[in-house]
């Protein structure tokens, strides 16, 4: 097998990609401090053709030297917006009609594989700091959890990595066929 070049992907221009259809979900990254992470994220939106990404708290912006490390680029492409608040953010989205889910760890959550996105619904999911999680009050805020079974010695993910198979299981299930 040949490997392929980048001109065998026919990659969308940035142009091109903001014009083009996206999936009918926002990220929301609550109080996510490292800018590696956030970054990661946003190549991870890029390349999943995500809405946008709403960066709440301490989460850093764009344009960031740190950010663009590990976005190479995506930065520019996705669209994405500031909100203080994330209750302010998750509130916002609820009046737009969004199915607000949260990525964490509680009772009464659902594994994420047993989650099936209809198609027709916005979504948005909020994702956290990566010692503390997603803030008690945004986790009571949202409608429902989202938890990724896991069957190591460890009890957690990093945040750009949870956030990357979260939005492959929304972009598996939603994207246009």
């Amino acid at each position: 097998m040949k490997k392929k070049t980048i001109w065998d992907m026919h990659r969308l221009s940035a142009e091109e990609f903001r014009s083009a259809p996206h999936i009918p979900l926002t990220v929301v990254l609550d109080n996510v401090r490292s800018l590696n992470n956030i970054g990661s994220i946003f190549r991870t939106c890029d390349a999943f053709a995500v809405e946008r990404i709403i960066l709440c708290g301490i989460s850093q912006t764009p344009p960031s030297p740190e950010i663009h490390k590990t976005a190479l680029g995506a930065e520019d492409t996705v669209e994405w917006t500031y909100c203080a608040e994330t209750l302010d953010a998750v509130a916002d989205l609820h009046a737009r009609g969004y199915t607000v889910c949260c990525l964490e760890q509680v009772h009464g959550s659902v594994a994420l594989g047993d989650f099936r996105p209809e198609p027709g619904r916005r979504y948005a999911f909020v994702a956290g700091h990566e010692v503390d999680g997603v803030a008690q009050a945004v986790v009571d805020a949202c409608d429902l959890c989202l938890e990724i079974p896991q069957a190591g010695t460890k009890h957690s993910l990093n945040v750009a990595v949870s956030s990357g198979i979260t939005i492959w299981h929304f972009f598996s299930h939603l994207a246009p066929q």
